[in-house]
């Protein structure tokens, strides 16, 4: 327990050996060309999502030992242009585990390829993934073990947004049942 619940209460299977969040962290780094670019001339958002889905995927795959699919994106900020000729180097590792899922942080650093100037967060993003059998149905994750003062840091605001992101479901859907209940809606 790092800290709130018990994995044992969250119905986590406690046999399974925990790992550390230093096993499954890992750098996607890629050169972005003239074809990653949209209308403004910089690099196209969707280009940036797909290199963070990617590496969160590796991340969570490794972590669970098998496949893993993204069951959403909690947030992804944009704080700064990535340009034609940058290096960027997409960094993620598991933040939080359930029984099933996983959150993965991402970090997304950019730099000129040809200077040696240090690299700028350009980006972050949360992932949640659910680790999947041969059917697609869920399938159990080990525990992940925070090594440092700011994994534990992470893993507890992991477990916010795990609450804020339940919450805000049971109020829509409870929303939804209600207008549901008063008849059909008009455009």
């Amino acid at each position: 327990m790092v800290d709130g619940m018990t994995k044992q209460a969250q119905g986590v299977d406690v046999d399974l050996p925990g790992k550390p969040t230093s096993a499954s962290r890992t750098t996607l780094s890629h050169i972005m060309t003239g074809s990653d670019t949209n209308l403004l001339g910089t690099v196209h958002g969707g280009v940036i999502m797909k290199l963070v889905d990617d590496a969160a995927g590796a991340v969570a795959g490794r972590h669970s030992e098998g496949p893993a699919v993204t069951a959403s994106m909690d947030e992804m900020a944009f704080l700064e242009p990535v340009r034609v000729g940058d290096l960027v180097h997409v960094k993620a590792q598991v933040n939080w585990t359930g029984r099933s899922s996983m959150e993965v942080g991402v970090r997304v650093l950019a730099e000129r390829w040809n200077e040696s100037t240090p690299a700028t967060q350009v980006g972050s993003a949360y992932l949640v993934f659910a680790a999947v059998d041969a059917d697609g149905k869920p399938r159990t994750v080990p525990p992940v073990i925070p090594e440092t003062e700011r994994d534990k840091r992470r893993y507890q605001e992991a477990e916010i947004r795990r609450t804020h992101r339940l919450a805000r479901r049971r109020a829509i859907k409870e929303l939804r049942a209600r207008r549901a209940a008063e008849g059909p809606e008009e455009l």
